[in-house]
């Protein structure tokens, strides 16, 4: 994602939202064969986040002229911090 970060919107926004639907996918996949915790969580956050990036990346939604980095931050430390607070309990089911 960070290797596209000054790239034009469609290459951009296409690469964005695939690396987080694969994250996303990954997430889930891994909570159903391990019961980690987390990806419980952080599999619908990132899905959640690929249909944010496409509703920036073509306009619907407008979060300004820094809207990408904010786009970055947001998942990166949304991430750390669905991490942190699911596996208080423990990390696995």
């Amino acid at each position: 994602m960070l290797a596209v970060f000054g790239s034009a919107h469609p290459v951009k926004t296409w690469v964005w939202a695939g690396a987080l639907v694969w994250m996303g996918a990954a997430c889930l996949w891994n909570a159903r064969r391990c019961g980690r915790r987390h990806c419980f969580w952080t599999g619908p956050y990132f899905l959640a986040m690929a249909l944010v990036v496409l509703t920036h990346g073509y306009g619907v939604v407008d979060l300004g002229s820094q809207g990408w980095k904010w786009l970055g931050a947001m998942i990166g430390i949304g991430a750390l911090g669905v991490i942190a607070v699911t596996e208080r309990g423990g990390k696995y089911l």
